[in-house]
């Protein structure tokens, strides 16, 4: 006899129209599961393959009576995108499934999921290189120590990666930072595994005490910055370099620039002085409090497909959130934006400004600028 919500088997059965797949699981949370695969163009929150929970640890979900099956049903299950992606007991990738029936019931057990990416594999972790302790900044008239992060087979590859740039280095990877770091080698060594998020990362450490006026673009309300001249020397200095001396993918739908606070700030400043330099924004909880109204206009609006990925915390001020709704809304109505820029904006509740929320968020950005969600 049923009881309370639980559905029993032989109800399933005797409502069976299509194919149905039954799913257990051992490591059960609140995150709804969605089916992804050939048949959706393996996208991870399709709302139309989100499974019933008929009970604890049990998923359902039953394809539509006038479904059109591929040859091949291929598919993997999700817990909202790949960086919480089935895995195996041990861990490991599991292959896709399959399966070639359109009628009857498919039973599927998951031991684990993953979540941010994590546990990771250290032969995936790229390589960390200090390109200087010193490197000049002859805009500034300063040196600054840069790092870049290159894909774990960079050496015995002959591929081309495309970059990212990141301001605060001393927070991205640095297991002794002060306020915790964003776990970048991690996260991309997970993703490397799963042959995707090849790129190179370079990392530019800030300037100490002079941060924030560095990365203070113009006269705001926190008086006059040098970011103009900081911006220049990214364009004008750094990427040249990079371009010089790594195998890198120089078009600007290859190169992408982020940071979160104040490096958010100079990042969004950066993408739009310098559209026709960087296609890829991605833009962590900005101080958009310092520039109340940010002129977006650009005399290079031809260049189209700029993507910016935008996230927002609920827990980090009373009015982030508005800011960023409000910067995207001012994005998506100006001529420079319109019909040109993709905004994906995230936002997490109860997110805080510190270091673990933007780990949380980076190999999600990373993913959605630059790589296909499919999975091979």
């Amino acid at each position: 006899m049923n009881s309370g919500n639980t559905i029993t088997t032989q109800e399933i059965i005797n409502k069976n129209t299509g194919l149905q797949i039954h799913l257990e699981t051992d490591a059960d949370d609140s995150r709804p599961v969605y089916i992804s695969g050939n048949f959706n163009n393996w996208k991870t929150q399709d709302k139309n393959f989100m499974m019933e929970q008929i009970g604890a640890n049990l998923y359902l979900f039953e394809f539509p009576s006038n479904f059109t099956y591929p040859e091949e049903l291929l598919y993997k299950f999700t817990k909202g995108d790949w960086s919480e992606v089935e895995i195996g007991k041990n861990d490991e990738i599991t292959s896709n499934r399959s399966s070639k029936q359109h009628t009857g019931i498919i039973k599927e057990y998951v031991p684990k999921w993953r979540k941010n990416w994590l546990p990771y594999k250290t032969n995936y972790l790229p390589k960390v290189l200090l390109i200087s302790e010193d490197f000049e900044i002859p805009q500034l008239n300063k040196t600054r120590k840069i790092w870049a992060l290159l894909p774990h087979d960079y050496d015995t590859s002959t591929e081309s990666y495309p970059v990212m740039y990141l301001q605060d280095a001393q927070n991205l990877f640095n297991e002794e930072a002060q306020y915790g770091n964003w776990e970048i080698d991690k996260k991309l060594a997970v993703m490397a595994e799963y042959k995707i998020g090849k790129i190179i990362i370079i990392a530019i450490e800030h300037a100490e005490k002079d941060r924030i006026k560095e990365y203070n673009v113009g006269k705001t309300l926190l008086g006059k910055g040098q970011g103009k001249k900081y911006i220049k020397f990214l364009t004008q200095t750094l990427k040249p370099f990079v371009d010089s001396n790594f195998r890198t993918k120089k078009e600007r739908e290859f190169t992408g620039i982020g940071g979160s606070s104040m490096g958010g700030l100079v990042s969004i400043f950066s993408g739009l002085r310098y559209p026709e330099v960087f296609g890829k924004l991605m833009i962590f909880s900005p101080s958009l409090w310092v520039v109340p109204k940010i002129k977006i206009d650009s005399e290079t609006a031809e260049n189209s497909d700029t993507k910016i990925y935008l996230y927002a915390g609920g827990d980090e001020s009373d009015t982030m959130i508005e800011h960023v709704k409000k910067f995207k809304k001012n994005s998506i109505a100006s001529e420079f934006v319109k019909d040109k820029m993709k905004i994906n904006l995230s936002i997490n509740m109860e997110g805080k400004h510190s270091e673990t929320y933007w780990s949380d968020e980076f190999p999600k950005a990373i993913e959605w600028l630059f790589f296909n969600s499919k999975m091979e």
